[in-house]
């Protein structure tokens, strides 16, 4: 993006200048989640290259799913999911270790959150 900006001095003489700020290039990420440990809540950032469907799901260590946090196609830009440390039902989960995994399309990933309570 190219701006031109103009400053006014203090005699009320225009200064004009133009300046361009190159805007970063989204990518798939999936960010680790803060705090870490966390109670009563985590936020998980995530970044998306393009609008696509996307899912954010939390799992115990046995790989059972605990609560989907987001299902629904989202644009492109960075965005945050936040977990409450309850299951799909609405029931607090126990302290522990649990899984969090972003699907966007054909990219994936997971990282790992502690909740301490």
């Amino acid at each position: 993006m190219v701006y031109q900006l103009t400053w006014l001095t203090p005699q009320g003489e225009e200064l004009a200048g133009v300046t361009s700020i190159g805007s970063a290039r989204l990518q798939f990420a999936l960010s680790p989640n803060y705090p870490n440990p966390f109670n009563p809540t985590t936020v998980i950032p995530f970044e998306l290259a393009e609008r696509v469907h996307t899912r954010i799901r939390i799992y115990d260590l046995r790989g059972h799913l605990v609560r989907t946090l987001v299902d629904d196609v989202l644009d492109a830009r960075v965005h945050e999911a936040t977990w409450d440390g309850r299951n799909d039902a609405g029931a607090a989960v126990s302290s522990g270790v649990y899984f969090y995994k972003l699907i966007a399309g054909s990219f994936q990933d997971v990282r790992k959150l502690t909740l301490l309570k």
